[in-house]
């Protein structure tokens, strides 16, 4: 707080402010009347607590506008270091630096914006500089017009410097579970949604021809969703169309199925990536209304089309309960070798083994990294492809959570890298304890709350797989 009070000081300075208040300062001091002394001290108070409260809502609008305007150029200088890499053209990653900064800035109210981007002469490193100001409606009444964001000593803004050679590396693939349930929606599914898309521009680099870097995404619900186009066969198998159970007041109903979304399995392949078959189906789903959400986003195998992933993430609309386990089975299962005859062959992913190899600079062929994403206790598991708060019997697999943390320590044992990032999660809820455990060490789980922090945290491990950091 103390730091923010000195920033909102040096802006004040910036801006020329702090002698426009000592002018009005001295020119209050005014010879008065007996008889108006009362009247006039009542108008000089009452002007001051308006100019407090009006001074509290402008403070409020420079820390909103400084914080966007930070987390923009931060992204910017990212975005054109990674262009750096790939490219070496220093004139084209500026380019991509300016015009990302303005998509991601375009929000913010500001006056007047010096922002400018530069690269260094060896291509390795992305700098921002210069200067931007807010509107202070409320200050205006005593002079001050505008107030600097940055102060004196932050002129060089930021600096993405990147690690050379980053592509020979090898190849990246990421699985992104991302939860578009009913309590993430309003703001939290826009943050999610403006997080991922800034976590795609990091991770995918344009230049795929010598190594490749692919991002599926996951969005669950109550359940995932399944569409056919994106799948060389179905992954659904058997079932009735309809299914009569008793609910857990003894009550006889009658439900369909939703052919879209799949469930847990069960039986010996119930924490496995084994590719579904009739004989190693994965589990149905049955609804009254034959149902399932999501249905605003399916699940996208992986992928280098930057273009095509954003569009399925503006898709997204929040809905339905939280079935953890199967968001993150299905971050596996579009991470597994086993399912490259079952995706289409773009989407293929690599073999186990190449996460074992290295090159001539000790890093791994291949690197495979799920990111796990929730802001709730996982509340839905299935028995017999219902809801277990409907239908009579419990999961034989265990909750949720359970599931969940099971399902992890194999992805981990079979060479998968796990990040899991929790919003707002309860200390003491089940969710919070499964994404810890899921997290492959505890650098690695992110516990955040609020969109800046969502935010923040998927681009810090998008610049840890992408080799690129913010050195200022």
């Amino acid at each position: 707080m103390v730091d923010i009070i000195r920033r909102f000081r040096d802006s004040l300075l910036l801006g020329g402010a702090w002698s426009s208040l000592l002018f009005r300062a001295k020119a209050c001091r005014l010879p008065l009347s007996e008889d108006g002394q009362v009247a006039v001290l009542f108008g000089i108070s009452f002007s001051i607590i308006v100019l407090f409260a009006g001074g509290a809502v402008d403070l409020n609008r420079w820390l909103s506008a400084r914080s966007s305007l930070r987390l923009a150029v931060d992204a910017a200088v990212l975005a054109g270091a990674r262009s750096l890499q790939t490219s070496h053209d220093a004139s084209a990653a500026v380019a991509i630096a300016t015009q990302y900064y303005r998509q991601n800035a375009r929000e913010v109210v500001r006056v007047d914006d010096n922002i400018t981007f530069s690269a260094d002469d060896s291509t390795t490193a992305m700098r921002a500089a210069g200067q931007a100001f807010v509107e202070t409606p409320f200050l205006s009444l005593i002079g001050i017009e505008r107030l600097a964001l940055f102060a004196g000593d932050e002129a060089a803004l930021a600096e993405a410097v990147t690690a050379s050679g980053v592509n020979s590396r090898g190849d990246v693939e990421v699985a992104l579970m991302l939860d578009i349930t009913s309590s993430m929606a309003g703001g939290k599914l826009d943050d999610l949604k403006e997080a991922a898309k800034d976590f795609v521009d990091i991770v995918v680099w344009p230049d795929q021809s010598e190594h490749t870097s692919r991002v599926a995404l996951i969005p669950y619900a109550e359940a995932v969703a399944v569409e056919a186009s994106n799948f060389r066969r179905g992954v659904v198998f058997g079932g009735s169309q309809r299914f009569v159970f008793s609910d857990r007041s003894g009550k006889r109903l009658w439900w369909r199925l939703d052919p879209t979304c799949p469930t847990e399995r069960t039986g010996a392949d119930a924490f496995t990536d084994a590719v579904p078959s009739i004989d190693k189906p994965l589990g149905l789903f049955y609804a009254s209304d034959a149902t399932c959400m999501p249905k605003s986003g399916s699940v996208t195998p992986l992928s280098s089309d930057t273009a095509q992933l954003k569009r399925a993430i503006d898709r997204y609309q929040a809905g339905g309960g939280t079935a953890g386990h199967l968001g993150t089975a299905w971050a596996w299962y579009m991470l597994s070798p086993g399912w490259a005859d079952v995706v289409m062959p773009s989407a293929s992913p690599g073999s186990y083994e190449l996460t074992r190899q290295t090159g001539s600079n000790g890093q791994p062929a291949l690197r495979k990294i799920a990111i796990l994403m929730s802001d709730g206790d996982f509340d839905r598991e299935y028995c017999n492809g219902v809801d277990t708060a409907v239908i009579n019997c419990d999961s034989p697999n265990g909750s949720s959570s359970e599931q969940t943390a099971i399902i992890c320590q194999n992805m981990k044992a079979s060479g998968i890298t796990i990040y899991s990032i929790g919003l707002q999660l309860s200390a003491a809820g089940g969710a919070r304890s499964a994404m810890e455990q899921c997290a492959s060490d505890a650098a690695k789980f992110y516990s955040v709350e609020d969109g800046e922090g969502l935010r923040q945290a998927y681009r810090d491990i998008a610049v840890q797989i992408a080799a690129v950091h913010v050195s200022k």
